[in-house]
């Protein structure tokens, strides 16, 4: 019997190559899924739901240095370019862009996209570059490559968030889909910073998803004091040596401004520091 042929996807890295190709897909939907490599199954979700929505799909992995301030884990950020195409070629991808800073930043670079209000809150409090760095690639993206769909995860919320209401404002002519969070079996939600963390650390990362069911039990009981769950998670996390807690947010799943009491829908969001590892997690509860 002979193996099955796995369909080669095409790796680009210049503007123009990728434009002349998208060029030549316009008869069909095209779908875009942004991502900063290092492929797990989150990602893979992602690309399946282009894959199966779409008659093309274009997949980046661009490590953008403008989502990064000074001493955060820009030069520890896992990649596997290798690894990546092997996995996008044994689902069917059809093309890898895959720029290099110079070819996004080129020199006199001096434009930043701002989004304002949500991006003050969770995340935008402690990493001040990260939502700016955000939007103006993924606007960049948008602009090169031309599609028709675009795909985000929802374990980063805000950053999904962001990207909605910049495509609304600026009336850009892209659908965004959103694709839940996926969980390794043991509950870690899937990242690529997981590969930083040591077995040690790994296991003191469950605490996030630990204290996530815990405040859903809560809830059920009738526990819906904000001040309340947030010292329970705290508590959880605390509890395990070397955590560092950034923010526990009980929030309006769309402003993201926070709740006193969960009524309806409501977004628990973390970030801890473990290792050399941020990590974010979140889920929804309420109505």
């Amino acid at each position: 019997m002979t193996a099955e042929l796995k369909q080669k996807t095409v790796v680009v890295s210049t503007i123009e190559e990728i434009k002349k190709i998208t060029e030549a897909f316009r008869g069909g939907t095209l779908g875009l899924v942004p991502t900063m490599g290092y492929l797990h199954n989150g990602h893979i979700n992602l690309i399946k739901q282009s894959l199966k929505k779409c008659d093309h799909t274009v997949v980046s992995i661009f490590i953008n240095p403008r989502q990064f301030s000074s001493g955060e884990d820009l030069d520890i950020y896992p990649s596997n370019l290798a690894g990546d195409i092997e996995k996008l070629e044994s689902i069917g991808v059809d093309v890898l862009f895959y720029p290099n800073r110079d070819t996004i930043y080129p020199e006199g670079f001096k434009t930043n996209i701002q989004v304002d209000g949500i991006t003050q809150h969770l995340c935008g409090k402690s990493r001040p570059e990260l939502f700016k760095g955000v939007a103006t690639i993924v606007l960049k993206l948008f602009n090169i490559v031309r599609p028709q769909h675009a795909f985000f995860g929802e374990k980063d919320w805000q950053q999904l968030a962001v990207i909605e209401t910049m495509t609304r404002d600026l009336n850009i002519d892209v659908k965004i889909h959103r694709a839940p969070l996926i969980r390794e079996p043991d509950g870690l939600a899937m990242s690529s910073r997981n590969s930083n963390l040591s077995t040690g650390e790994r296991k003191k990362a469950l605490s996030l998803s630990r204290s996530l069911n815990d405040s859903k039990e809560k809830v059920k009981k009738g526990i819906t004091s904000s001040k309340q769950l947030r010292q329970n998670i705290k508590s959880i996390i605390t509890a395990e040596s070397g955590t560092q807690i950034d923010y526990i947010s009980i929030c309006d799943p769309i402003s993201l401004e926070e709740k006193e009491e969960v009524k309806g829908r409501t977004l628990i969001a973390l970030a801890v520091k473990i290792g050399p590892a941020r990590l974010i997690d979140n889920c929804i509860i309420g109505d």
